[in-house]
């Protein structure tokens, strides 16, 4: 190629690569979603139960303690990309019950922003939850997690099996990438620059409904507000671009599934047969690791069975609760060791 021809080549390719470059920079601007004041966020998702705590500094996290007061424990924590909301329907029926539901947003979802570390790892978030049980006095509890955070239910229960008289996973993850396997997409692009600084800022509606309706089976709860949920938490500031540092910091083993096989805590393994997330057969998986689990499969249920069949979801949760509720001397300190704490306070 002569040097004219090349010159011509690259001013082309630089040609083109402007315009592609304009055209990114268009598509952003008018793609580009805001983020929702977090005083409009928390006037429309918050309630009289609201709490916000700071557990360290920089660290605020929103929970939610409901039931009676001196009450049997349960502690719940959702999803990626949820909030505490999508324990509402087995909140009401536990607290009807009598016993006590903790809930918690944990960082960069719900009304929790992100953390000054950005540590968003599933060992992160368990120390989490260790910092939240502890502030609220809790000894011993039940322990429950959705999704990704069932991965953090059984990290906690792990280091902590003395604290916990149950767990129970809700179509969790944690089931270790084979080696040499490669991360999903959306992990994959957490990684790449532009393709980061997208994911931060553009933010259709239309990517929460059609990801949500992929993750159920009972499509009759995608209803527009559910939908406006998902989609306008996701926009607390800081909170995607939290998210995409989760995503970057996704391993696919690290290597705490190797101590699975100590846990004695009992364990109900609960899943939706039609779970397109995490496929039901990782329940089986969890069974084989955890000695003593006990699995429950529900037929037509999908990634979120608490939201999605709440009576028929919660009917094996009460029978472990039933069957491992502390005695009354142990609930005593329970009761006793939070009004010490509150008196300090």
């Amino acid at each position: 190629m002569s040097g004219g021809k090349m010159r011509n080549w690259w001013r082309g390719l630089g040609y083109g690569l402007a315009v592609f470059a304009g055209l990114i920079a268009v598509l952003w601007a008018v793609f580009a979603t805001p983020d929702i004041p977090v005083a409009t966020l928390k006037a429309k998702y918050a309630n009289e139960a609201s709490q916000f705590v700071e557990l360290s500094p920089g660290t605020t996290i929103h929970f939610r303690d409901e039931g009676p007061p001196d009450g049997f424990p349960v502690v719940l924590v959702h999803g990626s990309d949820a909030s505490l909301h999508t324990w509402e329907p087995w909140m009401q029926r536990l607290t009807a019950k009598g016993y006590r539901v903790v809930t918690l947003d944990l960082p960069a979802h719900g009304l929790s922003g992100p953390t000054p570390q950005g540590l968003y790892t599933g060992a992160a978030y368990a120390g989490i939850v260790e910092q939240l049980v502890d502030r609220l006095g809790l000894k011993r509890f039940a322990l429950g997690g959705n999704s990704m955070g069932g991965g953090v239910a059984w990290r906690y229960a792990v280091a902590h099996p003395e604290r916990l008289s149950a767990l129970i996973l809700v179509d969790a993850s944690g089931k270790p990438m084979p080696k040499g396997s490669s991360p999903p997409l959306g992990f994959r692009l957490a990684r790449i620059p532009v393709a980061r600084d997208i994911l931060a800022t553009v933010t259709p509606r239309v990517i929460f409904e059609e990801s949500f309706a992929q993750s159920i089976s009972n499509q009759a709860i995608a209803t527009p507000a559910m939908i406006d949920r998902y989609w306008e938490l996701h926009l607390y500031p800081g909170n995607r671009r939290a998210t995409v540092q989760r995503f970057g910091q996704y391993s696919g083993n690290d290597g705490a599934a190797g101590k699975l096989g100590s846990l004695t805590v009992p364990t109900l393994i609960l899943w939706g047969r039609e779970d397109k997330l995490i496929p039901v057969s990782v329940a089986q998986w969890f069974n084989s690791q955890i000695k003593g689990s006990r699995v429950t499969i529900l037929d037509g249920i999908g990634h979120i069975p608490m939201e999605e069949a709440p009576d028929r979801s919660l009917a094996p949760v009460l029978e472990l609760l039933s069957a491992t509720q502390i005695p009354s001397q142990s609930a005593r300190a329970n009761r006793s060791s939070l009004r010490a704490q509150n008196r300090k306070a």
